[in-house]
């Protein structure tokens, strides 16, 4: 269903009564006013078989023998497609399940951890990203036909949990806990809200910054923890529900939804047999008490000359070890990465598994997934891949903070985008509707995000990503809601022969060609931008046909239903593409 594709079979039907090779691609012109497709079979073609590119190129064209084909200087095939069949194509679009999208052909099963949270933290701004590009990965991978499960992968486990603990304790609210010999279970949380842990966790965490007595207290907590020893493990659970409540409501206003709930703790009962794993195979040793995996390649540590005898030794590029576990027989961050592999490979077999955090932690998920290969854990057949984003700044360029250098809260980001987007709607005439102004403020905050080369640094603009005009996901949706508006009003039930006949027609069904052919791209690159420009090109497009052409007062009745059908088809278009990127389609704006 690809336009490319059936140009391609036409080039190759002539490649082969000619005898030369059938390998040929087609691809979108980049000179647009000359043509709208073109090739360059002959340029890597001409050598190998002993003639000039043009001269081949000329040869083909003849061959062809249909005018929308040329050969130009020095050996390109420009394609001119006819309204004829660009009718047929977005016919054969509006008619299908898939608006011409195709699956992939050899679909796989993955597994996208995505989300990161931490119990017993507010969620904040810098939380924003991961769900935001995960839950369109997920959403990318599944219209093209991929099995995905997605996981939030919570931060349970780790010394967050030993400092909470410790603060609530030393400031009185575990008193009752630490009193009772038993029956744990029964004692609730007293006085102990988010807000409470939004407060104990920071103050417990620049203690440990300067008191060494509390961080090695904190580290026992811990310990204490991951034992489950009591009451430590139960005041843990405690929390760690009262925090996933709240981490839920926080993922469900961003439209981000999961099939597992799984934490760090998890995988708790694999990491002592993933551990001994490494000994048993010879593949850790002891280091100043601690047990690591060296997992440094040839070439990575390569001595940098001493200029002094008492100077330390460097290395370029080093790879640390990986510490499996600590002095006191503490488990790291990596020992539960290792061990969370081995229970989702025990629990299914996947072709591939994602993971998406910043890019600070680059190297952390190198040393993971290369312990993992070593040890067998991860088979050898298995993709690991680690998608890192950039930070989301102010428009000053720094991380996006308040005015008195905080961390933003994630749900107080939100409801700076609702606000404002109520804002615009009021402008417009619509007032108390928040799910609407919801809608379109975390899709003014998606889009803008999505627009972006995930790896890149990007400046959090509000007032940019909520325009109703330009490249932002509100304009994409009131795109949508103006279509919605024309079909209302034509009565336009369904649809009916789309005819190609002007050169903005020409223009909406080309830019569709490009979205759908953008999608596969996405897919094969981890990224979500190309899909953002494409959408909004095809409703650029459409709004161009909109302001030239009057369809509501057209008189041609077959005229009439094949611009109303043509209006249908970029509705459904980009409502899908809107659904891929996990943003709101809007029926009003």
């Amino acid at each position: 269903m690809d336009l490319r594709d059936k140009l391609g079979n036409k080039i190759k039907g002539v490649l082969k009564e000619l005898g030369l090779p059938e390998e040929v691609s087609v691809s979108f012109s980049s000179l647009p006013e000359l043509c709208d497709f073109q090739t360059n079979y002959a340029l890597v073609t001409a050598k190998k078989v002993g003639r000039s590119p043009l001269a081949l190129a000329e040869e083909i064209v003849r061959a062809i023998g249909d005018e929308a084909y040329t050969a130009v200087k020095p050996g390109f095939i420009n394609i001119k497609v006819t309204e004829k069949e660009l009718s047929e194509y977005a016919n054969e679009v509006l008619y299908d399940d898939r608006l011409g999208v195709a699956k992939v052909e050899s679909p796989r099963k993955l597994l996208i951890d995505y989300g990161g949270a931490n119990v017993a933290k507010e969620l904040h701004v810098g939380h924003l990203r991961s769900p935001i590009i995960g839950e369109a990965l997920k959403r990318l991978h599944r219209f093209l036909g991929d099995t995905v499960y997605a996981d939030t992968h919570l931060g349970d486990w780790g010394m967050q949990m030993g400092l909470t603990v410790l603060e609530l304790k030393e400031d009185g609210y575990l008193d009752e806990f630490f009193r009772a010999s038993g029956d744990y279970e029964n004692i609730p949380l007293k006085n102990i809200t988010l807000d409470t842990l939004n407060d104990e966790y920071p103050k417990a965490s620049k203690r440990k910054d300067v008191d060494p007595n509390f961080k090695k207290l904190a580290d026992d907590y811990t310990l204490f923890i991951q034992q489950k020893r009591e009451p430590y493990y139960t005041i843990y659970k405690k929390i760690r529900a009262l925090s996933v409540e709240e981490i839920k409501r926080n993922y469900s206003l961003l439209n981000a939804t999961f099939d597992f709930w799984f934490g760090e703790s998890d995988a708790e009962d694999y990491i002592e047999p993933v551990v001994q794993l490494f000994v048993d195979k010879k593949l850790a040793r002891v280091s100043d008490g601690a047990l690591v995996v060296d997992i440094a390649r040839e070439g990575e540590h390569i001595p940098i000359p001493k200029k002094s005898e008492n100077e330390e030794q460097r290395y370029k590029n080093p790879m640390p070890p990986a510490i499996l576990k600590k002095y006191n027989g503490g488990y790291l961050y990596i020992s539960t990465e290792i061990a969370t592999l081995a229970m989702r490979n025990k629990m299914d077999n996947y072709d591939e598994i994602i993971y998406l955090t910043d890019n600070r932690q680059g190297k952390h998920f190198e040393q993971a997934f290369r312990c993992a290969k070593l040890a067998g854990i991860s088979p050898e057949n298995q993709k690991l891949t680690h998608i890192a984003f950039g930070t989301m700044n102010g428009k000053d360029g720094k991380p996006f903070k308040t005015r008195s250098g905080e961390t933003i809260r994630l749900k107080d980001v939100v409801k700076l985008l609702v606000d404002k987007a109520s804002e615009k709607l009021k402008a417009n005439g619509i007032e108390n509707d928040p799910e609407l102004a919801r809608k379109i403020g975390v899709g003014a905050m998606k889009f803008g995000d999505l627009s972006n080369i995930i790896s890149k640094d990007y400046i959090f603009d509000i007032d940019k990503f909520l325009s109703f005009d330009g490249k932002t996901g509100p304009y994409i949706q009131y795109t949508i809601a103006r279509i919605n508006s024309i079909l209302s009003k034509a009565n336009f039930l369904s649809s009916k022969e789309i005819i190609v006949e002007n050169g903005e027609e020409r223009d909406i069904v080309l830019a569709l060609q490009k979205l759908n052919s953008s999608y596969k791209i996405c897919y094969d690159d981890y990224s979500l931008n190309l899909l953002c420009s494409s959408t909004f090109d095809l409703a650029k497009a459409f709004s161009t046909y909109y302001n030239n052409h009057k369809i509501l007062s057209e008189k041609d009745e077959t005229k009439k239903n094949s611009m109303l059908s043509i209006c249908l088809l970029v509705k459904k278009a980009l409502s899908k593409a809107l659904d891929v990127l996990g943003i709101d389609v809007v029926e009003k704006m």
